[in-house]
């Protein structure tokens, strides 16, 4: 497999591109730190691995992968499992506190009316 200076280039621009979206969507307060770890964490490995192809070449040769962009497309999945995992339990927590605030606002709002119509409690 022959690697080109323009696909070095590629890699090393795309994650720092990358980092770069995620940094400035921390700035602008429109992504929160615990959203932006794992892209983080993802930019800058494929920094790392832009910057020093031979690093990936060795980390699946480690793990015992024959194929290095086998460990690339491994990494990639897994790193987008983790982030739909955050993003399923912050729903769940969510969701639970929508249905509490909804229960509370349900309870609020019968005791404003019985407050307001006293009387029409009497009646039923």
């Amino acid at each position: 497999m022959t690697v080109t200076t323009t696909s070095y280039i590629f890699g090393i621009v795309s994650a720092l591109l990358a980092l770069g979206v995620v940094v400035e969507l921390l700035r602008r307060r429109q992504l929160r730190e615990r959203h932006a770890i794992w892209w983080l964490i993802a930019g800058t490995l494929a920094l790392i691995v832009g910057v020093f192809p031979s690093t990936l070449e060795w980390a699946a040769s480690l793990i015992g992968i024959e194929v290095p962009l086998n460990l690339v497309f491994f990494v990639s999945i897994a790193v987008l499992f983790l982030v739909c995992l955050q993003h399923s339990a912050e729903l769940t927590r969510l969701e639970a506190k929508t249905r509490t605030l909804a229960e509370r606002v349900a309870l609020q709002d019968l005791r404003l009316r019985q407050l307001e119509h006293p009387a029409d409690d009497e009646i039923e």
